[in-house]
Parts: structure tokens; sequence; C-alpha cells
């Protein structure tokens, strides 16, 4: 216990003296918009391509005009309150034909920043919400948007709700104060040095706080459920023997080394992330795995050093007194488990046949970044985005930026001046703006607004037909041109991630499949494993697609307009649903291995193993689910998926899944679930995951 205070108070004072977090747009090399980014930043030096920017939307009283003498003096002033800050480096008014209205009633003004959006001082953005204030105390209906705005993500009443919960559970679940603590005092420590750890690397890593906070959420849910598996077995072992010396010793010999096994396919799906080529997804994955081993060292270290402070105090009070178990009949799992080992067949059919059904929108998974339109009305960045929008379409809140490399034109200007032509005439562009060359006039930057929002397939079209019809225009005048911007690389991920999504989910579940292989010795526990895994995720994201695409129950989230699911979850739910959904496998079937090993029959090993161990599975995943439904209600919209996409994910492996399907199949394969080629016996390592050793001498010293 030492151990750890004296490293909790090291990430704490490591901690407190670094940056922290840093708020970074997702980058993904070798895509083309990121190339146009480096190329700007290449060709207009000091232009900071990844330089933060903000857009202030103006509205004139109502029957008014920007134009009007008093408004007109009200935009100026309040844009001259900017032009003297210190990170600001240009200012474009608004201006007649291309920022303001038809009408003349509204308008907007770009402010650009020589930093990016994770260096912007708050000075600098007080001076901006300033400017705002001063055009409103003018008259004028002024909001603001843009990526030099922060917006933070907080833990919130919903997140530690789900923590009380958590002890709610466990305190029904043991009947014990003490034991009901432990799990949640060692997760708490645990989670505390990961976090502190993630915050302490996330400025020299470049890390978003977004990896902070799925590491505490991860390390919250798996740290309690650890300790919680570690506790229960040393209540079962202490009961049947009198040292709690020894108690503890097979506890972790056997819950622990199921721990270790269950942590490690969390750990692989997360850091199997890396591969996907997405630095700041792997930054998250990675955060988490680490989070993930502390919960496992914390389990295996921390808990058993507890218990050996109040070895009888985690017992049940009834425990303590008459040293008797709890009444076997006021559990469901055995009228349960009789109703499933009766019909397996009607039940794997129903079961299966009911994840298939919530997975139907799935079907229809669209990707992109939901962006300001995804934000509460209360958020001035959704009133700027709406004004916009009315004013002037929704493409001028999702323009397109072009970057023609002239190089290599005879007539650089006449070669842009073609490339404008040629993208003024695509269908679905509403305008094009005059080139901006760079000093060496080789280099210009078009922008161009589409006729329909960011998030729209339409808009993903019309970025496919630019980059198709380009290929006349780069011949016939010898440049070339590529298109960035906001939009663009939201639909460039999004195609990389679809890309990549596939490949991943084969190494993930190739390595784990030989993992489980090793661990229970059988072909098919590993690949029913894996297809019940296939079922639980897909429901979940057609959870995530009914919710967030389609908008059914999105009021009861905040979710008050849909849009495409973020690039990045489904690449993130297969991370750390796969681990999840293995760690349940792993509690549950190891129990029912152990009892067919002590020589029961295959039929009969289910029951025992599932009597065994479902009272305290059901615990894990109500906990699980209550910690990951309190971060749906947090404000970063990539934490709300995730946080209802992991907790729709749970409740389906968790009960439907484990708990139903997968004692359902066994008794279908009887014997044969435990088959194993004696070849591949021969190879294989022997892990003894359900302390068979342990038994066989008698001792843990």
């Amino acid at each position: 216990m030492a151990v750890w205070l004296l490293a909790l108070g090291g990430t704490v004072l490591v901690a407190v003296n670094s940056e922290g977090p840093v708020s970074t747009r997702a980058t993904m090399p070798g895509i083309e918009s990121q190339q146009a980014f480096d190329l700007i930043a290449e060709r207009f030096p000091g232009a900071a391509a990844d330089g933060a920017s903000a857009t202030i939307v103006f509205v004139a009283p109502p029957g008014e005009t920007l134009a009007a003498a008093e408004n007109a003096k009200a935009v100026d002033a309040a844009l001259t309150s900017l032009s003297g800050g210190r990170q600001v480096s240009r200012i474009v008014p608004p201006s007649a034909g291309s920022s303001i209205s038809a009408d003349g009633s509204t308008g907007f003004a770009s402010v650009s920043y020589g930093v990016p959006s994770s260096e912007v001082t708050e000075e600098s953005r007080a001076a901006l919400a300033g400017a705002v204030e001063q055009a409103r105390d003018a008259g004028l209906t002024a909001e603001m948007s843009g990526s030099a705005l922060k917006i933070g993500t907080r833990m919130g009443a919903m997140e530690l709700a789900g923590v009380a919960i958590a002890a709610v559970v466990l305190l029904m679940t043991f009947g014990s104060m003490v034991a009901a603590g432990l799990p949640l005092i060692t997760a708490i420590i645990g989670v505390a040095v990961s976090f502190l750890g993630v915050w302490a690397v996330a400025g020299p890593l470049e890390m978003a706080i977004t990896s902070g906070i799925l590491a505490l959420m991860l390390g919250l849910a798996v740290g309690i459920d650890y300790a919680m598996f570690v506790v229960s077995r040393f209540r079962e072992e202490h009961d049947s023997r009198d040292d709690a010396e020894q108690a503890a010793g097979r506890a972790v010999g056997t819950a622990g080394s199921a721990v270790v096994f269950a942590g490690t396919t969390v750990v692989i799906a997360l850091a199997g992330l890396s591969v996907v080529g997405i630095p700041s997804l792997a930054k998250m994955g990675l955060a988490a795995a680490g989070a993930v081993m502390v919960a496992v060292l914390v389990a295996l270290t921390l808990v058993p050093a507890l218990l050996g402070f109040a070895p009888d105090r985690v017992l049940a009070r009834a425990q303590r007194r008459g040293g008797v178990q709890l009444p076997a009949r006021r559990s469901v799992a055995r009228p349960w488990m009789r109703l499933v080992l009766r019909r397996p067949l009607v039940i794997t059919l129903a079961g299966t046949a009911l994840l298939a059904g919530i997975a139907v929108p799935a079907l229809s998974l669209q990707l992109g970044t939901p962006g300001d339109a995804s934000l509460p009305v209360t958020e001035t960045q959704r009133r700027a985005y709406d004004l916009r929008a009315a004013a002037f379409g929704p493409g001028f809140n999702g323009p397109l930026t072009v970057v023609v490399d002239a190089r290599g034109a005879a007539d650089p200007k006449a070669a842009v001046a073609s490339v404008t032509d040629s993208i003024r005439a695509t269908s679905g562009v509403v305008s094009v703006s005059r080139p901006t060359f760079n000093q060496a006039g080789d280099t210009a930057i078009l922008t161009a607004v589409p006729s329909t929002g960011p998030t729209d397939e339409r808009t993903e079209n019309l970025v496919g037909n630019l980059r198709t019809a380009r290929a006349v225009v780069e011949a016939a005048e010898q440049i070339g041109y590529e298109i960035t911007g906001t939009t663009a690389l939201d639909i460039d991920m999004a195609r990389k991630t679809k890309s990549a999504l596939v490949p991943y989910v084969a190494i993930v579940i190739g390595l784990a499949v030989l993992l489980l292989l090793v661990v229970f010795r059988s072909v098919w526990i590993p690949v029913k494993a894996a297809l019940g895994f296939l079922l639980s995720l897909f429901a979940a994201l057609g959870v995530i697609v009914a919710v967030f695409q389609w908008g059914w129950a999105a009021g009861l989230l905040g979710v008050e307009q849909t849009g495409p699911v973020m690039s990045l979850m489904p690449i993130l739910m297969v991370g750390i649903v796969f681990g999840l959904a293995m760690d349940y496998e792993v509690f549950l079937v190891s129990r029912m291995r152990e009892a067919h090993l002590n020589g029961r029959p295959a039929h009969d090993a289910i029951g025992t193993g599932f009597r065994q161990s479902s009272k305290v599975v059901v615990a894990a995943a109500v906990i699980m689910i209550a910690v990951f439904g309190g971060f749906a209600a947090a404000d970063e919209p990539l934490i709300k998926m995730v946080g209802l996409g992991l907790a729709c994910a749970v409740f389906f492996d968790a009960f439907v899944v484990r708990l139903t399907l997968v004692p359902a199949v066994l008794q279908l394969l009887g014997e044969r679930a435990w088959w194993l080629p004696r070849w591949l016996d021969r190879v294989l390592p022997h892990v003894d995951v359900e302390g068979g050793s342990i038994a066989q001498v008698g001792s843990v010293r």
C-alpha cells in the first residue's frame, strides 16, 4: 500500500508541473487534405495552416443593415478591439459580395491566429469574447465559432452518479461495507495514477483531453471489476478455510490469473489501435491501455494488501457470525440456467435474432465529424452556425480550401484562373473566392463554398467530383491542385477509417483468439467468443446510428441535431468492446472449465461455473453500464458517443451473449466444447488460469 501511495504522490507532483493535455485536431498522414495543409505551411511561411481561427457573425437589428452608420461603427469598433492582440495575425472584416448576405442584414468577420488552437491563451479568448459582447452592447446580434474557442470536457453529475450506482451494486453484491468499499477505493487510486500519468505526458506527446477522459472512463470501470473479482474469490476461499493469507493467495492465483489474461486482451485490443495509422487514435488507445495495465497491477497487489488489513471485515455479516454462505435460493441463477440448458437451441436462435435486429441500423452507418451543428443551442458556436446558415446557406459553415501548385505552369495566374473556372462550373459549388498567391507567385489558395452543409452526403460527393474532374485541368495547365479544409479533412479521415476497420478487426480478433486458445485449450471457445463479440459490437453500433444519426431518443441525451457518427467511433468501439467482452468470457468460462477439470461432466460444469460466477459478472456489468452511461452526458461528442456505445455494448455482451448465448452454445456442443487437436495441445504452452496447480500442491507457499 505504501508503494501505491508513493506512486500516487509521484504522479501528482509530476502532473501539477506539466502542461497537461492539449486541444489538437486529429491528423492522419497520407491523406490528400493533410498533404495540402503541409503544402500551405511550406509555400506560405508564417500563414500557420494549422493556426487557430475564429468567426464572428454580426446580425443587424430587424429592418436594418450592417451598412447603416451606427451598425458599421459597432462592427469596426468590435474588430478594432481585437486587432491589437499579440496572437492575432489577420482580421478580415465583413465585405459586400463575399461575407455580407444579399439583404445586408448579416455578415461575418474572420480572425486568424498565428498559433495552433492548443496555444491560444486565455487572454486571446477573453478578447474574442469581449469583442462579441461589445457588439451586443451596441445593439447587434453577435455570436462566435471556430477552433480558437475552447470547449472543455468536465466531470458532471451523471459521471459521479455512475460511481454512486457502482457503490450500491457492490454493497448489494457483497453485503459488507468494507467489501463494497475496497474495489471502489483501489479503483480510484489506480485510475488517479493512470489519469495523472496521462496528464503528465500529454503535453510532450501532444495528447488531447479525450485521451485522459477515455483512460479515466475505462480505468475506473475495469478497476472496479477486476478488484471485485479478486475480492469475491477471496470471500469464497476464506469461507472454506480459516487461513486468510492462504485464501488471498488462492484468490490471486485463480481470479487474479483470470484478471491478467482478461486485462491482456483489453491491452491487445487498445494497443492495436496504433496500427490504424491515426496518431490521435493511437494515443487514445495507448493511454487507455496504460490505465488497464494499472488496474491489473492494482488487482494483483493493492487489493490483497488491503485484504490483509481486514480479512474478516470483507465477509458478509452472516458469514462472520455463523460462517455460512447466503442461501442459493435467493439467486435467479438456478432457474435462469435451467431454462437456458433446457432449450439451448431456441435460446441461441432467439438471442442471435434479437441482437441482429438491433444491429440493423448499423447498415446505414455514415461516418464524419459532428461539428457545431451537433451542439446545444445554448452554445454560441451553435447559434453562430445557425445564423450563418440562414443568411448564406449551409455550405458557408464548411468551405473547401483549394491549394494550387503552379510551379510547372508557364503562366501561373492564367493556370489558376482555369482552375477557378473549372471549380465554379462544378454542380454543387455556390461560389469561388479570388485566389491568394504566395510571395513567389507560384502557389495560390482558393475557397470554394458548397451548396450543402459540411456533414451532408452531397458535400462528400462534391469533393469526390472535384478531385475526379481535376485531371483534365492539371494536364492542360501543367499544374497540380489539392482540396483541403476542415470539411475535406473530415471526409478523408472517414474514408481512411473505413478502409482501416476490417484489417484492424482481423488483427485484434486473431491475436485475442490465439490468447484464448492458450487459456482455455479449446478450438470452439475462442471462435464462439469472437462471434459473440461481433454480435454485441454491431448491436451497439446500431443503437449509436439510431440515436445520433436517425435521431431516435436523441433529445434524452442532449443531441439536438442528427448527423454522422464520429469517424473514430467504430474503430475505438472495436478496441474497447472486444477487450471488455473477453473479460466476461474469461471470468465466466474459466469457472466452467475449472469445474470440468475437477471431474464434472461438461453439462454439469456449465451450471456449476454459471452459479459460481454469474452473480459477480452481473454486478460487474451493471457497474460498467453505470460508469459508461454516466459519460454519455459529457459535452464532448466523442465521449458522449463512446459512453452510450460502451454502455449498450456491455449490456448486450454481458446479459445476452455471455450469460445467455454462451451457456446455450456450450450445452449444444457438450464435450466437444473442450475439444483441442492433439498436435495443437502439444504445441500450445500450458497456462493455469483456473488454479489447478494450486489445488494440487494444496498451498501457495
